[in-house]
């Protein structure tokens, strides 16, 4: 149980982080969040967890070919927000594009042999 809390509080405090030095410094906020910093951790958890590489490098290909279809949704929200579009609308545009590109993505994918 306190190996899930530690876990929980790390990742909470990278969140945290973020959004500290994005108000501050919005590039440097940026920098920081496209960092795999959670994918990195989950990818230690994972190892310390199971110990099996398989599993880990089916882990790594697989978040790669998921963060593809985030990605336009950070261009997608600065283009509305620029434009006027209130900021919970071009969130929410911009979450639902993301829901739209990894349902397509776990639809087309294995089709053109990913494991996913």
């Amino acid at each position: 149980m306190l190996y899930l809390f530690l876990k929980a509080a790390l990742s909470g405090v990278i969140v945290a982080a973020v959004s500290e030095v994005a108000r501050r410094n919005a590039g440097l906020g940026g920098l920081i969040a496209s960092l795999p910093l959670i994918s990195v951790l989950g990818m230690i958890w994972l190892w310390r967890d199971t110990g099996q590489a398989e599993r880990l490098a089916a882990h790594s290909e697989a978040t790669f070919w998921y963060v593809l279809p985030s990605l336009p949704m950070f261009l997608l929200i600065p283009a509305l927000l620029r434009r006027g579009t209130p900021f919970w609308a071009a969130l929410a545009a911009g979450c639902v594009l993301t829901m739209v590109l990894y349902a397509l993505m776990t639809w087309l994918g294995p089709k053109a042999g990913l494991k996913l």
